[in-house]
């Protein structure tokens, strides 16, 4: 990816992992949903006390770049379905890397998600047992079943693991969805596991009164946000619709004082 498509959040950082370097946080970029993706990438810049590098992961891009040539399938309903797995390839196999659909709103310091990092698995991810209810989601994408369903929506690349050089763009042109999306490079007990409230589903998970551990630190829209009509009266729509109502304000701002 180009320097051009990055945003870096210049904070200062309070130490622990890399802290001479950006955490790089990889986002999926879909035309359909480009004020996903800005509100997303403003959620994460507006609320980090460590410097952030965030980097879309635009489709159109990586073909261009020769990274990405896999032709389209009928159940890829969005353009990252499988962009996603060229996280720690475009990171240069080095440190620890996030990738996330854009559909996600986040609610606390990504200091926090990085924190619970653990150099002894490949990948962290929330490990969600999730079996959706509706046939369709979004603007009328078919919606699928299959295990593992949503853990790759959100994960944890520890970059430098040699078992993760085996995302090659090779790889991921060519493999299965399955062998990716269930990560199937590696084994159970390389995959290290984070609280839900860091992939908390819009429509599945639930908070519990009182219990402040189940207050979402990062909610993901996986049925559909607000951005699309059909779902524009989900769960946390006020949040989100909240947060673009900030983004827009900003960008007011900036074009005025230009």
């Amino acid at each position: 990816m180009t320097l051009g498509d990055c945003t870096v959040n210049p904070l200062g950082c309070n130490g622990g992992m890399n802290k001479d370097k950006p955490f790089k946080i990889f986002v999926g970029y879909d035309q359909r949903e480009d004020i996903a993706y800005e509100v997303c990438r403003h959620s994460i810049l507006k609320r980090s006390s460590i410097p952030v590098e965030i980097i879309p992961l635009k489709q159109s891009d990586l073909r261009k770049e020769g990274l990405y040539w896999r032709e389209r399938g009928q159940l890829e309903s969005t353009e990252f379905s499988f962009t996603r797995f060229l996280t720690p390839y475009l990171a240069n196999y080095e440190g620890w890397a996030v990738f996330v659909d854009c559909d996600f709103l986040y609610l606390a310091d990504i200091k926090e998600l990085r924190d619970l990092v653990d150099e002894k698995y490949a990948i962290m991810c929330v490990q969600h047992d999730y079996i959706p209810k509706e046939t369709t989601k979004m603007d009328g994408a078919l919606q699928t079943v299959y295990p593992r369903k949503n853990w790759s929506s959100m994960v944890l690349y520890n970059c430098e693991h040699p078992k993760n050089r085996v995302l090659t763009p090779e790889v991921v042109n060519t493999q299965t969805g399955a062998f990716l999306h269930r990560f199937q490079w590696l084994e159970d007990e390389e995959i290290g596991s984070i609280p839900f409230v860091w992939n908390f589903l819009e429509g599945h998970n639930q908070v519990v009164e009182g219990n402040p551990r189940t207050f979402p630190k990062a909610i993901h829209y996986t049925r559909g946000g607000p951005w699309f009509e059909a779902w524009k009266n989900c769960e946390f729509a006020d949040l989100w619709l909240n947060e673009m109502e900030t983004y827009l304000q900003e960008c007011i701002v900036v074009i005025n004082s230009s």
